[in-house]
């Protein structure tokens, strides 16, 4: 598995933004530390991975569910995880569901994207119209309080 990691990295970025998320602020970390905190990272995804992958196996599946990897999770006894990445798994499936009734609402709705797109683009052309109107309007009632802050600043 060390050759295969070597080959593979994480964004030095995201793992900096990880980790200055939850250090102390008067703490600094080294890049040394951050290059060992990545390559446990990729260490950890390959064997989690390998063990989710024979969790689907055994279950005769050629996807790995998150069941898998919930029971790769449980057989490597990281158990206190679980909770958490169930909490994970059920947003991003009520995100899906909000996803799919939007989906589901643009296919019943009968209309071409096209269609969409046009009627969206008339929104926006009114919304933007608006807009102006609104700056156009503010504009001149502010240039109208100039004017009077200036004329008594003359008197």
């Amino acid at each position: 598995m060390g050759n295969e990691a070597d080959d593979v990295s994480l964004p030095k970025a995201t793992v900096q933004k990880v980790i200055s998320e939850v250090l102390d602020p008067d703490l600094t970390f080294s890049k040394e530390a951050r290059e060992i905190i990545i390559k446990s990272g990729i260490e950890f995804i390959m064997i989690l991975s390998s063990m989710a992958s024979e969790m689907a196996e055994n279950d005769a599946k050629k996807t790995i569910a998150p069941e898998h990897v919930i029971k790769a999770l449980e057989e490597l006894e990281y158990v206190e995880f679980i909770p958490f990445l169930e909490q994970r798994l059920a947003d991003y499936k009520g995100t899906q569901r909000v996803k799919e009734k939007r989906d589901a609402k643009f296919k019943k709705s009968g209309l071409s994207e096209e269609e969409l797109l046009r009627q969206q683009e008339a929104l926006f052309k009114q919304s933007r119209s608006r807009l102006h109107q609104t700056s156009v309007s503010g504009a001149s009632s502010s240039t109208s309080a100039d004017e009077a802050t200036m004329k008594t600043e003359e008197e």
